[in-house]
């Protein structure tokens, strides 16, 4: 029960979803660990010191927030945050810390991927092979092509360094701009979103979710878009108004999209983008490769002893902002 916990060990709350985090002996033996469903959270927060959001995609913990009556952190197992930022965490004192550095270059492969499945037309060849077709089509190349990325975290940069690898020509675009970037070379200002998508091959949103960039890519972007644009999103859904993004495609001002992640998951059954020529879609899963899991537990492991021995967590967010700012993500 509840009421027998010991009390020199702090109390630890972890959210699971459909099965609980593996391998978490490290952490089971210092703490008083309580899993929980989305239906048991409230009870689970109650005189918690800290919450594991393992399950980062819940939207759970604001209507649970009411128990939070000792809280001091909350750690999230996704580099996103928008699941848990919500004003109570905002106005509170609870640290929050995400699991930015996990996904990076998982999600960078898959964004080369895409755009060669585009270059290449490998989804019109599955097709053809299927048809038992031979029919022989010349391809692009990619070396050379613009690429614009919205959004210049690590998982940004990564894809940057992996395109660049690729021959592709890449800049970011951010909250600030400037030159000199060592992985962007440029960095153009995201309010000026319209002025620079014209130059693009290739568009890739991986912004994080803020006041700022929910629906960033609606009817003028794709309007500003040349018409064998392609655009990919591994950032979030709400980044993109969707019914502007089908209007786009169905008019073909834009080429195709590559979409991994959606307003609404999973996808409606009724939704056009199933079913639309030139659209590659996936269930937000760019960035979960092999072991992911354990990976996200040994994160969150190494900075549960860095709580409990009273030293500087890594990955802070800046609760403002909505992410971890350029040169805060922690020792180590």
């Amino acid at each position: 029960m509840i009421a027998s916990e010991p009390r020199e060990a702090p109390v630890l709350a972890v959210l699971c979803g459909e099965s609980r985090p593996p391998d978490m002996r490290a952490v089971e033996s210092g703490a008083v660990v309580r899993y929980t469903d989305a239906a048991g959270l409230a009870e689970a927060l109650s005189g918690a010191d800290a919450l594991f959001v393992y399950d980062f995609l819940s939207t759970a913990v604001p209507g649970a927030w009411h128990a939070a009556d000792r809280l001091r952190w909350l750690h999230i197992a996704s580099a996103g945050v928008d699941p848990v930022l919500f004003p109570g965490l905002r106005e509170s004192d609870v640290v929050l810390t995400n699991s930015r550095g996990v996904f990076d270059d998982a999600i960078a492969e898959y964004v080369l991927g895409v755009v060669l499945a585009f270059a290449k037309d490998f989804a019109h060849s599955h097709d053809l092979q299927r048809e038992g077709r031979w029919l022989h089509r010349e391809t692009e190349r990619i070396a050379g092509r613009e690429v614009v990325v919205v959004g210049t975290g690590p998982i940004g940069r990564a894809i940057a360094r992996l395109l660049r690898a690729a021959g592709m020509r890449v800049s970011g675009a951010g909250r600030r701009e400037r030159i000199g970037d060592p992985d962007f070379g440029v960095v153009h200002e995201s309010a000026r979103l319209t002025e620079f998508l014209p130059h693009a091959d290739y568009v890739v949103a991986v912004a994080p979710l803020t006041e700022h960039t929910k629906g960033m890519f609606d009817a003028r972007a794709f309007a500003a878009m040349k018409p064998s644009a392609r655009f990919v999103n591994v950032g979030r859904g709400e980044l993109v108004v969707t019914s502007d993004l089908v209007a786009a495609l169905q008019n073909r001002s834009i080429a195709g999209a590559a979409l991994d992640v959606f307003d609404t998951e999973p996808l409606p059954a009724e939704s056009p983008l199933w079913t639309l020529p030139d659209v590659l879609i996936s269930p937000h899963m760019s960035g979960d490769f092999v072991g992911w899991r354990n990976t996200l537990v040994e994160v969150f492991t190494e900075n549960f002893r860095r709580w409990r021995a009273g030293e500087p967590l890594r990955n802070v967010v800046d609760k403002t902002l909505g992410y971890v700012p350029s040169g805060n993500q922690g020792a180590g």
